[in-house]
């Protein structure tokens, strides 16, 4: 029999957050593989856990992934526990997973503390529809592709930051996801565990004022469909109506169907377009 993959939730700041099963699981494996040892070992101590710990971060993913499948090959149960929070999301745990189903071996998740949930259920923005981000890429180039791709993003928009980056990313969220309301959490789940609600405008003249410190996790309001609706008429009010038109006439509809596409693209009624092109 092969060994079984448990992806175990570790809490992301107050240590009473993990869950009894979890807990169980820790101690009946035969090896923790964990993110960074030097942490997970505090925690393993915190509650008696003695079981055999590995490393397995970023920089082995792929080749101690391999060493790991091997192993529950041979019926070793493997729990696999991040920094905080829950294995897979944005850390290396998500390559782990893929090499284990490859190889057909059964994975299992624990459920239990996520920082992106944690916030986007405090934050007071909307939670029906989210897009999570995590840390943005350290490339300036890579940033501004992703941020671009977020302007017109109609999902609340979750993203994890750095105290000592916070400033800066404020900065360039505002250039391009505009002044839009947002919540920033900070510290989730730990002692001095913060919230700041506003505009893009007053949360960065806030910082400027108060020196960022602790994990962030950065909530904002996606932009509403009424007004990604205000931006593209105006940028079809740009084009004069025969222009305007001629891009419909040219796909090869006729002058009634244009029109009325003309109309819906501008939001006027079809009869301002007929009257307008009848007069010119």
């Amino acid at each position: 029999m092969t060994g079984t993959l448990f992806l175990c939730a570790t809490p992301i700041g107050n240590l009473e957050d993990i869950t009894l099963r979890v807990l169980r699981t820790l101690k009946e494996v035969d090896l923790i593989a964990a993110e960074d040892t030097r942490n997970s070992i505090r925690l393993l101590n915190h509650f008696e856990i003695k079981t055999k710990l590995t490393s397995y971060h970023e920089y082995n993913k792929i080749e101690k992934a391999a060493v790991l499948v091997e192993k529950m090959k041979q019926g070793v149960n493997v729990a696999l526990i991040t920094d905080a929070g829950t294995p897979g999301i944005s850390d290396p745990g998500e390559e782990l997973v893929r090499q284990c189903l490859d190889a057909n071996i059964p994975v299992t998740s624990l459920p239990g503390a996520c920082a992106c949930i944690t916030a986007l259920t405090m934050s007071g923005q909307p939670t029906r529809r989210f897009a999570f981000e995590a840390f943005l890429p350290y490339d300036k180039k890579e940033r501004e592709e992703i941020l671009n791709a977020l302007k017109n993003e109609t999902r609340t928009i979750i993203l994890y930051e750095a105290p000592h980056h916070l400033k800066k990313t404020l900065k360039e969220c505002r250039k391009y996801l505009g002044n839009r309301n947002m919540t920033v959490c900070k510290e989730l789940t730990k002692k001095y565990e913060k919230k700041l609600r506003g505009t893009l405008d007053e949360v960065i003249a806030f910082y400027e004022e108060n020196e960022p410190r602790g994990e962030y996790v950065l909530v904002f309001e996606g932009k509403s469909r009424r007004e990604l609706k205000e931006e593209e008429q105006k940028k079809w009010m740009e084009l004069s109506l025969e222009e305007h038109m001629a891009l419909y006439l040219d796909e090869g509809k006729d002058r009634k169907e244009a029109m009325k596409l003309v109309a819906k693209d501008r939001g006027i009624p079809k009869r301002d377009v007929y009257n307008a092109l009848l007069n010119k």
